[in-house]
């Protein structure tokens, strides 16, 4: 991963290359899609966002397995992964899948969750048939960790989008 990236920098990257990006965030509750549509002319690329903050969203609305949710709770690298790769169909547009999906999932505290420790967290990425994830540990308070994982996911994309 390199330096932080902006969020400008990433919505110039998704215009450039033609490609329409859906959110899935549980610790990071709507902030990395807010991030984005910061940006003016984030309405081509964004598609929207979803909040799966229960787990059991996670599974209904961004078809996670319920198995693997089960067996290894929601923070976990491959749960990042299908959710990045579930909220493409899930706010496909007139039956198009959206070109990228991201997802963030982690610990954010001020307690553990799932067995994993506070700062744990996955950023799922989802572009084509390449599907990724990037694990951080990460510290503070709840509120720099949410932070740190927003900067995190955009330089992660913007990484991935350079691929």
């Amino acid at each position: 991963m390199t330096g932080p990236a902006s969020n400008a920098l990433v919505i110039n990257a998704l215009i450039g290359r033609n490609l329409r990006i859906a959110v899935a965030e549980s610790l990071t509750g709507g902030q990395l899609v807010a991030s984005l549509v910061d940006v003016a002319g984030a309405s081509v690329p964004v598609v929207g966002g979803v909040v799966a903050y229960d787990t059991a969203v996670k599974r209904s609305v961004l078809g996670v397995s319920a198995d693997l949710l089960a067996e290894r709770g929601a923070v976990d690298p491959e749960v990042a992964e299908q959710m990045a790769t579930g909220v493409r169909t899930a706010l496909a547009v007139d039956g198009e899948p959206a070109d990228v999906g991201i997802a963030t999932t982690g610990v954010a505290g001020p307690d553990p969750q799932d067995g994993k420790p506070v700062g744990t967290v996955f950023v799922g990425i989802a572009i084509a048939d390449r599907v990724t994830h990037v694990a951080l540990t990460l510290s503070g308070t709840r509120r720099d960790i949410q932070q740190a994982t927003v900067d995190a996911a955009l330089t992660a994309l913007l990484d991935a989008l350079r691929e």
